[in-house]
């Protein structure tokens, strides 16, 4: 999705829906990212299913949301977003929680989210978050990094033997793709990376996705754990 031109400079503003049903903490946030000049957030909700209309209306970029709503979740509004079948790319999406408990947590990302912060974030670390998840990358709360990281230094990193037969199906390209994906690397970066076009990683993801028969870049990551390839560095051209 393709972010606003301001016509300054060639400054571009990513736009930003927020949805959240407490009033202090959605006007919070929208002062935290006006304050941003590359932000603009063109509109707010208190409800997932209001928050789904504004998406349709002013396609934004990222949307902000909260978990708990009357009727739909947030969590269900992502997993919405993350699995829209329309023409125009969906918008990525921040979660902005009070509640940090490990099984939030992991409901969260398992939805499909691709940014997490919680109650105490600061006003740059909100702005930085919308940045990084516009340009396709992952942004997460230090202290839920802290806790992703020991999780998976407590795992046995050994690829499970059912995941093999999809690991052999996999070209060395797709495999170095795939590492750096779950590096937490944004798509610009893996191409940096390996010296070829933010294109051709966005095919090798496409056909990652339906080799593997995954959805989404947060089910990526996760296989690329469990296959055991983050034990060995993925090479660079």
């Amino acid at each position: 999705m393709g972010l606003r031109n301001l016509g300054v400079r060639g400054a571009v503003a990513i736009k930003v829906v927020i949805c959240d049903e407490t009033p202090i903490i959605r006007n919070g946030l929208k002062t935290f990212l006006e304050a941003a000049q590359d932000i603009e957030v063109v509109d707010v909700s208190d409800s997932a299913m209001n928050a789904l209309m504004l998406i349709r209306t002013h396609r934004p970029d990222v949307v902000v949301t909260g978990i708990k709503f009357q009727g739909m979740s947030g969590i269900e509004l992502i997993r919405r977003l993350a699995r829209s079948d329309d023409d125009v790319p969906a918008p990525r999406s921040v979660v902005f929680s009070m509640d940090c408990a490990d099984d939030v947590i992991t409901e969260v990302l398992h939805a499909g989210a691709n940014g997490v912060l919680i109650g105490d974030a600061k006003r740059e670390e909100v702005a930085s978050a919308v940045r990084t998840v516009a340009r396709g990358g992952t942004a997460l709360a230090p202290e839920v990094a802290g806790r992703l990281v020991e999780w998976f230094r407590g795992r046995d990193l050994r690829p499970a033997a059912e995941l093999r037969p999809s690991i052999g199906s996999l070209t060395s390209r797709e495999r170095q793709v795939l590492t750096l994906i779950g590096r937490g690397m944004s798509i610009e970066e893996v191409a940096t990376e390996l010296c070829i076009g933010v294109s051709t990683i966005r095919t090798h993801l496409h056909r990652l996705r339906n080799k593997l028969d995954l959805k989404d870049r947060a089910q990526l990551v996760s296989f690329a754990y469990r296959a055991g390839l983050m034990q060995t560095p993925a090479e660079a051209c």
